[in-house]
């Protein structure tokens, strides 16, 4: 086969692109690139195909005794994660390989890219620390997509999450894009199990065993309500005397329920609290204010 004509001949140039030695170059690599991008749609189809099944498995045999739900977030967040980057690796694999099929050496480029990134590595350390810090929350299983947590003293629901990156939505609806090297500490809210976490407020001279007695009895009630009781993993209780305030006595409510689910039956146990005081004459305070009347007399 004709060599590609290297010295800028414009006639040379023409003759070639015009001469069967051009087109039978051309077809034979078109032939070679269609090959491979139908190797490129195979191998990104088995990745998307095969990689999730395989991270779902190694997810379940690690964390065997896990709640569902959670497992479905942890296995739901790696797949994502190994898939885009399997995804990355096939195109940068692929470009090479068109690169060698058009006759362009590529250790030129490799040794180029070697140099360029030990430069953008020393410029770009902000973008190196969020990688690592991505790997290390993905590894160690710190949070996963569909989490409630705050991180970077932000606290919303895991959107998504990368090796670069974490998005948060709060209870406002704003989204928030955290670099991952700008997290330290990450507080899961939505871990395995969640906890209901209140004080309820009596008036003083109030029985406290007789409030102790009524706050275990709705807690015991909500816990064999069928709807309800299906988010509680164990009944809200009285658990002490939590504080003497000035406002009344306060008394430490505690109970466990399953993740995200914390704030629901917190409202709805409060709810039926108010409603069972008031049935049983139990006063709760509430804010006071002193009126005085003062007669003044009239000037003469």
């Amino acid at each position: 086969m004709q060599a590609i004509p290297l010295q800028f001949d414009l006639p040379a140039v023409v003759a070639w692109l015009f001469g069967p030695a051009a087109v039978g170059w051309i077809l034979g690599r078109a032939a070679q690139i269609a090959l491979l991008l139908i190797l490129l749609a195979i191998a990104r189809s088995a990745l998307r195909t095969l990689v999730p099944g395989i991270v779902k498995t190694a997810v379940m045999k690690s964390r065997a005794k896990g709640d569902g739900d959670e497992l479905a977030k942890r296995y739901q967040t790696l797949s994502g994660v190994t898939v885009k980057t399997g995804e990355v690796v096939i195109w940068i694999v692929f470009g090479f390989m068109t690169l060698s099929l058009l006759g362009i050496p590529i250790a030129p480029i490799l040794a180029g890219v070697s140099v360029a990134g030990i430069a953008i590595a020393f410029g770009a350390q902000a973008l190196v620390k969020d990688i690592l810090s991505g790997i290390f929350i993905l590894l160690e299983n710190q949070y996963a997509k569909g989490d409630v947590v705050k991180i970077a003293g932000i606290g919303g629901h895991v959107e998504d999450v990368n090796l670069r990156r974490t998005l948060l939505r709060d209870m406002d609806g704003t989204v928030h894009t955290i670099p991952n090297g700008e997290i330290r500490v990450a507080s899961n809210l939505t871990r395995d199990w969640s906890r209901v976490n209140f004080n309820v407020n009596i008036a003083y001279g109030e029985d406290i065993d007789r409030v102790f007695t009524v706050i275990n009895g709705v807690g015991a009630e909500m816990a064999a309500d069928p709807v309800i009781g299906s988010l509680i993993v164990e009944a809200p209780r009285a658990l002490r005397v939590d504080a003497l305030a000035d406002t009344g006595i306060a008394i430490k409510v505690l109970g466990v329920t399953k993740p995200m689910k914390q704030w629901e039956v917190a409202g709805e146990l409060r709810k039926r609290l108010q409603q069972a005081f008031d049935a049983a004459g139990i006063e709760t305070p509430g804010p006071r204010r002193a009126l005085s009347n003062q007669s003044t007399g009239n000037e003469k």
